[in-house]
């Protein structure tokens, strides 16, 4: 029987660099357990509808990817006052997220029941990535992990109570869960069918489309089919899914091939550069942004070359435009689907503007006072574009209505979210943005066009340079490392 995870469960199962977790987050395996607990979570009908509401990872799964590994690793770190202020970032961060899927049931984030589910997924998915890959975890070794899980969840919800305490009656509670309550969702499908089909091509790889098309259109249905082949039989015969054949033999040599990693040197393999090397945009001042630039000068000559021998039809010029004005549309078309859309449903609503809030706070790590200043303005701005753009009066914005007006809604509304965002990246309030301020929100050294002799940037400038980003009048500003890359 594990240990309570209340009271002091640190001083018996540690996190930080000793945990079990630390171990598996830069082991390559880690990355096929997490696709297949994400279908897991997203296949729980209150979890699938509240992702399929308010989550990026259709239009933006690398930032996603990014915030939920670096959340992944405070809720796991050594130091307690670590975990606190994260677990009260996400409570408030899911505190906001609730309503109704397409049948009329109702999710809330906030559901203990589900945020427990999250947990499970992750821990079971972590104990069957090893003995898939065969290293199957030894009963020791199962209760500590298991015990870890359930101090993070104790350190969201205050107790770990709706996880059993016993590990045997933790498998008759999942069993339970995926024979009774898993459905098939929109969220699920996505994940499985559609993500990896339509998957952006992260920042390296941005300069090479061809490439990255080619490469995603051969490992997007094999990695789907791995995922598939790695679920659950009961969840995979009452969804419906359909297993490839030869899936399984396909799935056990993936993860054997990935265990295999485990015999080269210590520290080759470093998931947080990883992620944080693929994100690099092009003129980041970032030390290993040379080596990226160098593999990316590389993945274009690789994608011209692959394009010369097999031309994709995609890639025949089109007529150019009859006049300006359809030039102007297909652009703010563009900034729509890449700025406006978080979501990646086709239409803007409050869950888009939540989703660039809920960025925003999470570079700047704003207190609950902060945060909340800045949701209050991207609230008064969605009140704005719906007045402003909503012409069939359905609640939402879509593509066409925003390209119709010709948009230059530099309002009072846009204006008061680009001063809030100012006095959010001014820590100090002397009323300039510094360098290391500048880099907190973009990840990058200053772009000439922001700055002035004294190496600062002034509100003047910031709102001036955020309006005419967000009004989509600009493209390739300083400002779309912020909300417009995958």
């Amino acid at each position: 029987m594990t240990t309570e995870t209340t009271g002091t469960p640190d001083e018996a199962f540690p996190l930080g660099p000793k945990s079990q977790f630390s171990a598996f987050s830069d082991d390559p395996r880690w990355a096929l357990a997490i696709v297949r607990a994400t279908v897991l979570e997203a296949a729980h009908p209150q979890i699938g509808a509240a992702l399929a509401d308010n989550s990026v990872f259709v239009a933006h799964p690398w930032r996603r990817l990014r915030n939920t590994f670096l959340s992944m690793r405070r809720m796991f770190a050594a130091d307690p006052a670590v975990r606190e202020r994260e677990a009260a970032r996400l409570n408030r961060l899911h505190a906001r997220m609730s309503g109704s899927d397409s049948r009329g049931r109702a999710y809330d984030a906030m559901d203990r029941s589900t945020r427990a589910w999250v947990i499970a997924t992750l821990f079971e998915s972590a104990v069957t990535m090893c003995r898939l890959s065969g290293q199957p975890l030894d009963r020791d070794t199962m209760e500590r992990t298991y015990a870890e899980y359930r101090a993070v969840l104790a350190a969201l919800d205050g107790d770990a109570g709706e996880l059993p305490e016993d590990l045997n009656d933790f498998w008759r509670y999942f069993d339970r869960v995926v024979e009774n309550e898993l459905e098939n969702t929109e969220a699920a499908r996505i994940i499985l069918y559609r993500l990896f089909d339509h998957l952006p091509a992260p920042a390296l790889l941005d300069g090479a489309p061809t490439l990255w098309a080619a490469g995603r259109a051969v490992a997007g249905p094999l990695l789907g089919a791995i995922t598939v082949a790695s679920l659950p039989e009961p969840y995979r015969r009452r969804a419906g899914l359909p297993e490839m054949p030869g899936a399984p033999a396909l799935m056990q040599g993936a993860y054997l091939a990935a265990g295999l990693t485990r015999f080269l040197p210590e520290g080759w393999i470093n998931a947080e550069s990883i992620i944080e090397a693929l994100s690099l945009p092009p003129d980041s001042d970032d030390p290993r942004a040379r080596t990226v630039a160098a593999l990316r000068a590389r993945m274009k000559r690789a994608s011209a070359l692959l394009r010369l021998l097999t031309p994709l039809s995609g890639d025949t010029p089109g007529p150019a435009p009859s006049a300006a004005t359809e030039a102007y549309r297909r652009s703010a078309e563009e900034f729509f689907r890449r700025v406006l859309d978080q979501t990646g449903d086709g239409h803007l609503d409050w869950p888009d503007l939540a989703a660039m809030a809920r960025e925003l706070s999470t570079r700047l790590d704003l207190d609950e006072p902060g945060e909340a200043r800045l949701y209050d303005a991207f609230a008064a701005w969605w009140r704005e574009l719906q007045a402003a753009l909503d012409t069939d009066g359905d609640g939402r914005v879509s593509a066409e209505e925003y390209a119709a007006a010709v948009p230059s809604l530099a309002g009072p509304a846009l204006i008061r979210v680009a001063e809030v965002l100012f006095d959010a990246t001014d820590k100090d309030g002397n009323g300039s943005i510094d360098a290391d301020e500048y880099r907190t929100l973009f990840r990058t050294a200053f772009h000439r066009d922001l700055t002035t002799t004294d190496g600062t940037c002034g509100r003047s400038a910031f709102v001036g340079g955020f309006l005419s980003f967000m009004a989509g009048r600009r493209a390739g500003t300083p400002y779309d490392p912020l909300l417009a890359e995958p």
